[in-house]
């Protein structure tokens, strides 16, 4: 099934729509009434932490996962249970007032694109997109109904990123000119493509799970429900799950458009799953923060970051498990993640961070106590942007270029050792073999 005709079959659904569900909200004074499109693992906690806002009220619950859906329903027993969103956004088009999408990468858009053509408020999971033609597609329907969107990156909302973001634009190291980013996480596959079929098991509809994406046998522990981040039908690998987390503060710091070139050093493509091991390199055009041009390296997979001069601590410290690295004119700052405070380091040393620095307008809040404590910051402030009583810190317009720079690189990989030239005023690359995994077919399901 075509895009075009995925989204012209929504719009008689929402010819229904007489105003934007936020709007709804705030008129009618109502609690924000909450749709939820994948409810396990990640998307539980999503249910949990929106939930746990006091004016949210959950209406409707959709799982492909029978299980996964029982569980939820027994935290929100008034709520509706469907496992297809397409027939709960029909049904209950009149009852939500915003979705949550919380999905595997492949259906964030297809799922996403519907609440915003029914003009609903989103808030979507990580990576915002699968492919970088989605994201666009997203970021501008989102601009042209005016909606309140938010893209799941939970520690953007956190003290340290606000402190490091704030810091970096106050010039605590210069302009900066390279920034090296790692995650040992392992969301590659290089084992053997599966062959043959396993029993499809009596709670999952696999046809549902599939969605958009091309018909597949399933095979038992290969796909649902945790592999599918290592599959490039699924997935976006250790870049699309880690690597958003990390990039964003960086990203956000030094005001980045989208790469100018990329190259990923990984094992040759399988065409199944992402290597376990890569190293991406973008470039980036000039910035108010960054010298005339930004390198970006990007490390990931067991034993990930190799030993470099640019990652050196003091007295011999060893690196955060993952994080990022900013090297500028005037010294680095390490961003460890997660919750701790960047380090200011010059000549080899860790000197004080300059909190003079930090303004009251910066309004970057105190420091993070615990995750447990502070983890549902981000997703409250969606919903009170929906209530209309706060801005949205990672809508889809700033969401949707950091994630189509992670998706290059991972495009990258399918051309090991290539450098492969982006010109974002097309979006197209210059290595036309490139341009085919901008986008995929959607299959009809």
């Amino acid at each position: 099934m075509k895009k075009r005709d995925f989204l012209k079959s929504t719009g008689a659904i929402a010819l229904g729509a007489m105003l934007p569900s936020s709007l709804w909200a705030m008129v009618k004074g109502k609690k924000l009434r909450t749709a939820h499109i994948g409810v396990n693992n990640m998307g539980y906690a999503d249910l949990a932490s929106i939930s746990s806002h006091p004016n949210v009220e959950v209406v409707a619950l959709c799982d492909v996962d029978k299980n996964a859906l029982a569980k939820a329903l027994g935290d929100h027993p008034k709520a509706k249970i469907y496992s297809d969103y397409r027939v709960m956004m029909k049904e209950l088009s009149k009852d939500i007032d915003a979705v949550i999408v919380s999905t595997p990468d492949h259906t964030h858009a297809p799922a996403s694109m519907l609440a915003m053509e029914m003009d609903k408020p989103v808030y979507c999971q990580k990576p915002l997109t699968h492919h970088v033609k989605e994201a666009r597609a997203m970021n501008k329907l989102a601009k042209d109904k005016n909606l309140v969107t938010q893209m799941g990156i939970q520690v953007h909302s956190f003290y340290d990123y606000k402190l490091a973001t704030v810091l970096i634009q106050a010039g605590i190291i210069g302009k900066v000119h390279t920034v090296r980013a790692w995650s040992p996480k392992n969301w590659g596959y290089d084992d053997p493509v599966p062959t043959g079929s396993d029993p499809i098991p009596t709670n999952l509809d696999w046809n549902l799970w599939l969605g958009t994406s091309a018909e597949r046998p399933y095979k038992e522990g290969v796909y649902h429900p945790g592999n599918w981040r290592k599959l490039m039908d699924y997935g976006c690998g250790t870049l699309g799950d880690m690597g958003v987390h990390i990039f964003d503060t960086p990203y956000n710091a030094l005001a980045l458009d989208v790469p100018k070139t990329i190259k990923n050093v990984c094992r040759e493509t399988n065409g199944f799953g992402y290597p376990e091991h890569n190293e991406v390199t973008y470039e980036f055009p000039e910035t108010p923060y960054t010298t005339d041009k930004l390198t970006w390296i990007w490390t990931d997979g067991s034993g990930a970051p190799a030993a470099h001069k640019d990652l050196e601590l003091p007295n011999g410290e060893e690196l955060p498990g993952q994080g990022a690295m900013f090297i500028g004119e005037k010294g680095r700052l390490l961003l460890p993640h997660f919750m701790q405070l960047p380090k200011h380091i010059i000549d080899g040393e860790y000197v004080d961070l300059d909190m003079s620095l930090v303004k009251e307008s910066d309004n970057i809040g105190l420091p993070t106590v615990s995750y447990e404590a502070e983890g549902n910051k981000h997703y409250h402030e969606f919903v009170d942007a929906c209530l209309g009583n706060a801005e949205s810190s990672a809508p889809f317009s700033y969401a949707s270029r950091l994630t189509e720079t992670i998706l290059l690189g991972v495009i990258a990989g399918r051309f090991p050792n290539k450098t492969l030239h982006w010109d974002s005023e097309k979006a197209k690359f210059a290595e036309k073999e490139a341009n085919k995994f901008l986008d995929a077919p959607y299959r009809e399901f």
